[in-house]
């Protein structure tokens, strides 16, 4: 492995004091897609927003870095519902000035290697369906019952995320209304519905393949995101062409346009409360910065326990609400470079969900007790061949990712410690997770053995580190059906001017965190300035 380079991809202004404009109309705490969303509508709106995000580069979970001669993304694996003229693309390409262009990964997008036995997702509904009723032919009613749901879910989801718009009060008259149009099985543990639809353990286990996609196994999570999920990839998986970087990139302009602007390097130290209302934020190098309208991307947990002072906190009840959430799991991540292309080396278009068995929440069980058991679920991502672009920005190289859970826990003694400097007892311990997840590539990819020339592992205190989860969490707080049925979890927070975004607000991923945006931005301003903002994205549809 070789000596570590400072990254080149730097997107956003460096922040400084006196780069400041005199004053804003809203402060964004974060420049995670939740929050660079969020500046861009209320950009379009005409408000001037100034973006803070503590890392050195802009995009949070969409950012990427290079090192060596390669690039890497850290969170855009593949994104979908962007192959047609979905909302999910309409809002891209709105945010984007049309920049964004996504490249289709094959047909087969998913693999699920589960003990011995090999599955595949294949894009398109029809033809999804149709591949699992070929593998599993006596399963065909509770498959097609299985798509029905999605479809049910589909519209319980809608209903969910307007009752998080809405004012206290609205959501009281509304009461009635939304427990009419909510369906009962939005909430069920996901594993519990499948179970009725068949008894077959391989079905339930590839269907639940993309567990790995919201951090929690089937036993664990709620059917609503499950179901979330599969539609979002039931037309197949695509990348953003020239690297996930170019989300931030392509977004901020439009935030500039009303005089915002995304500054890096800026950490906020906290935000200013005074009579339960909001008054700015103040900087880690003491500049304080007046706004009464600010809006956190950073999570709800940061936000609340790390942001706020402790007794306005308490006095609101929020201690008492966070103890019925919980932060999702931690993960290891794998970043690998090779001297050669992706078509010379044989990668594929193809992600890789690599399961030692069908029980996926058993498997969790056995890892999270015994370190030494196997990974219950591995990852491996392959951008250079996505990216139909990447051979242009680094010719003749190649890069895969890998991704696999990984306690909290296991790194807490190193916590404090400061990154690229944590001891060689840490480094040894990554060196062995690393070349652990290394065997699970070469043994689905053998001919990549000795190919390969540069790999280095991120840990949970990584993530705390870069993107300020202070459990290493990948998901914000688990997406289970305590954590859906809380409803002060939406955009309005207990005090005045303060307002949340991000993939606390709705679900996970950069999709639930965009339309988090979209909401939040909605909240901030109400129905009669948004509605002509929806027809400009959507149209009238």
């Amino acid at each position: 492995m070789s000596t570590l380079k400072p990254s080149t991809i730097r997107i956003g202004h460096r922040y400084r004091p006196n780069r400041l404009a005199p004053s804003y109309d809203a402060i964004v705490i974060g420049s995670g897609i939740g929050g660079l969303t969020t500046a861009a509508l209320l950009s379009d709106l005409g408000w001037k927003v100034c973006v803070l995000e503590q890392h050195y580069t802009a995009g949070g979970y969409t950012h990427s870095y290079d090192r060596n001669g390669y690039e890497w993304d850290v969170g855009v694996h593949y994104i979908g519902d962007v192959g047609a003229k979905t909302r999910s693309r309409m809002l891209f390409d709105f945010l984007s000035a049309g920049k964004l262009q996504w490249a289709p990964m094959a047909d087969e997008y998913d693999r699920f290697f589960i003990g011995d036995k090999v599955f595949s997702a294949i894009a398109g509904k029809q033809q999804f369906r149709d591949n699992l009723v070929a593998r599993f032919p006596a399963e065909e009613k509770g498959i097609d019952r299985y798509m029905q749901l999605l479809e049910i879910v589909s519209n319980g989801i809608a209903v969910h995320s307007i009752s998080r718009v809405l004012k206290p009060w609205q959501r009281i008259l509304a009461w009635p209304y939304l427990k009419l149009k909510t369906p009962a099985l939005l909430y069920r543990n996901t594993y519990d519905v499948l179970r009725e639809l068949t008894q077959d353990d391989d079905l339930i286990a590839v269907l639940c393949g993309q567990w790995g996609d919201m951090g929690l196994p089937p036993k664990r999570s709620a059917f609503m995101v499950h179901a979330m999920i599969a539609r979002h990839y039931m037309y197949g998986g695509f990348y953003p062409i020239g690297g996930s970087w170019n989300i931030a990139e392509s977004i901020i302009p439009q935030i500039q346009k009303s005089g915002g602007e995304v500054f890096t390097y800026a950490r906020v130290k906290r935000i200013l409360i005074e009579n339960g209302k909001a008054l700015g934020v103040e900087m880690a190098d003491g500049h304080r910065i007046n706004c009464t309208c600010v809006i956190s991307s950073a999570g709800a947990d940061n936000t609340l326990t790390d942001l706020l002072p402790a007794g306005p906190v308490s006095k609101a009840g929020y201690y008492d609400l966070l103890g019925r959430v919980k932060p999702s799991m931690a993960h290891l991540g794998v970043y690998i470079g090779l001297k050669e292309t992706a078509a010379q080396l044989g990668l594929p278009k193809t992600n890789f969900w690599i399961y030692p068995s069908n029980d996926f929440d058993g498997a969790v069980d056995d890892f999270f007790d015994n370190a030494e058991a196997e990974f219950p679920v591995v990852y491996i991502s392959f951008p250079s061949a996505k990216d139909p672009d990447y051979e242009r920005r680094h010719p003749g190289t190649a890069t895969i990712e890998i991704v696999a859970p990984a306690p909290f826990e296991w790194f807490e003694k190193w916590k404090g410690t400061t990154w690229g400097k944590r001891g060689d007892d840490y480094d040894a311990f990554k060196a062995q997770l690393g070349e652990r997840l290394m065997e699970y590539l070469y043994d689905k990819l053998p001919q990549l053995r000795g190919k390969v020339d540069y790999y280095e592992v991120s840990t949970p205190l990584s993530t705390e580190h870069f993107c300020a989860y202070g459990h290493g969490e990948l998901y914000g707080l688990d997406h289970d059906s305590a954590r859906l049925k809380q409803t002060w979890l939406g955009p309005r927070t207990r005090f005045k001017g303060l307002w949340l975004t991000g993939q606390d607000v709705l679900t996970c991923g950069v999709t639930g965190a965009m339309m988090a945006g979209l909401m939040t931005t909605t909240a901030i301003v109400g129905m009669r300035k948004a509605g002509p903002l929806m027809k400009k994205i959507f149209g009238r549809t």
